[in-house]
Order: structure tokens, then sequence, then C-alpha cells
């Protein structure tokens, strides 16, 4: 198995609002209220992912899917369980992960593909195709903080294209750029779906998701409620989900996140 996933479990603590009385206000300096409410962005997830399969995790906004990811790639502690990957892998997940500001795009470049697991003369050989690639020759040696957000996912993009991975983990990362770069990167995707490369695919997208995957990862409030084919659990989806979402004003989606921590506080 590429990625394996056992009973993974993330807590995040909450903040309770600034004390109102003195006997908050004392209470909280004793620590009674320190810690707040806990909130479980994930619960209790198994599954397993095979080498050279596309599988796709669908599920609304505060679902889990970032999460989940975060904690595949080791970018956090999980509060129990465990997540096991077994090979390189290029992760393409929120803005800016991996690059510092104050560099260079060349530098950023080589940091993040020796951090991949490229040694350093691997990066210089591959280092025009991915600047190319990347469309911001012009830039490479301007600090990062002077790109704009399309230019910083396109050479984290372009980055991720080229250091060979096992294992290739997109967070919506699909829509940069213009029409032009994205396709070449749905191409880029499914030339690494031929040649056997571990798919591991979020999106809100359900014909991206059918078209790249062939099995599907529904979570919701942070529990896996589906695992099957891609097409059954995109059409589940459609079917539950959407209509609610369409029909739901924002004040709905207050009150049920608020019900949702009020639960949780009494778990």
């Amino acid at each position: 198995m590429n990625i394996s996933v056992e009973q993974l479990s993330k807590r995040y603590w909450l903040k309770d609002p600034a004390p109102q009385t003195f006997q908050q206000a004392l209470a909280q300096m004793v620590g009674v209220l320190r810690r707040g409410k806990p909130f479980w962005a994930l619960r209790d997830v198994s599954f397993a992912i095979g080498e050279g399969e596309s599988v796709g995790i669908i599920g609304r906004n505060g679902a889990g899917k970032s999460t989940l990811l975060r904690l595949i790639c080791n970018l956090g502690r999980p509060t129990s369980g465990q997540a096991r990957v077994t090979g390189r892998v290029a992760a393409l997940l929120e803005l800016g992960v991996g690059f510092h500001p104050h560099l260079s795009g060349r530098e950023n470049l080589y940091v993040s593909a020796v951090v991949a697991g490229l040694r350093r003369a691997e990066v210089a050989a591959r280092y025009a195709d991915i600047v190319r690639f990347a469309e911001i020759e012009t830039f490479i040696d301007q600090p990062l903080r002077t790109y704009s957000s399309g230019m910083k996912m396109r050479l984290a993009f372009a980055v991720a294209m080229h250091v060979d991975p096992k294992i290739l983990i997109v967070d919506e990362a699909l829509a940069v750029g213009d029409a032009q770069f994205q396709q070449k990167c749905v191409d880029r995707i499914a030339e690494f779906r031929s040649a056997g490369v571990t798919l591991l695919l979020v999106s809100h997208d359900m014909q991206m998701v059918r078209r790249f995957c062939t099995r599907a990862l529904w979570l919701q409030g942070g529990e896996l409620v589906a695992d099957g084919p891609a097409e059954e659990v995109t059409a589940a989806y459609e079917r539950v989900v959407c209509p609610l979402e369409a029909k739901r004003t924002d004040v709905e989606v207050v009150h049920d996140a608020v019900e949702l921590l009020e639960s949780e506080a009494k778990a």
C-alpha cells in the first residue's frame, strides 16, 4: 500500500470568548476555561490506497479534507491514529506551503525540489524545464513576496510535476492561471496516471473527480461516510449534498456550525 490511514483523528481546541465578568476572568486565569471547546476535524478515519490508484476526496467545506491531506503529508500531528506513506510524495496543498517569501523564485525552486527528494544536481538538470512549465522566466530571480498567488501556485505545481513522485497529492490546486495553463496541468496529471503514479485529489468539482479517479472517499463532519467507485460516490454526493447547499442561506450554515460545536463540547 502507498498510503495507509488507521483510525486517524485530529482535535482542535477553540478559544472561549473574552471573559465578561470577574468570575469568568478569574476562572480563565486559573485554567478552568483556558482550553475552550473541542472541535474534531477528523474522527476515526481509516482507509488504504494501493500503488497506482486514483482516489478523490470529496465533501463540503470544513469536512476535514485538507486536514486529512496535511496529516498524510506529515504537516501536523494527529490526536490519535496514524497515517503511513510509502514512496516519494509531491503535494500541492494550500498556497505557499514550503515556500519562503524572502527567497527568490529560483531559491524556492531549489529548496522545494531538494525537500521533495531530488539531489541538487538533479534539480539543476531539470531547472529550465521547471521554469518553462511555470511560465515565470522573467520573474524567477525576484523575491517570492512579489509574486501573485497564481505565480506561486504555478511554481509549486511545476516543481511537483518534475520530482518523479510515486504519489501525487492535489488539494484544489487546478484552478490556477489561465485556461491554457490549467489544461497543461490536467494533461500532466493524466500522464502521471498513465505511468502508474498514485493520485490523491481533493476537489469540489465532481466532474474532475470522475475524470481522474476510479475511487472516491466522502468526508462529512470529519468522518468517512462513503468509500467506493468514484461514479457511485460522487453521484450520491450530488443527490444528497448539492441540493441542500443550493437552498442553504449563510445564516443556516452558521447555525449548523454552532450546533456542531455545541454537540462536540457536550460529547
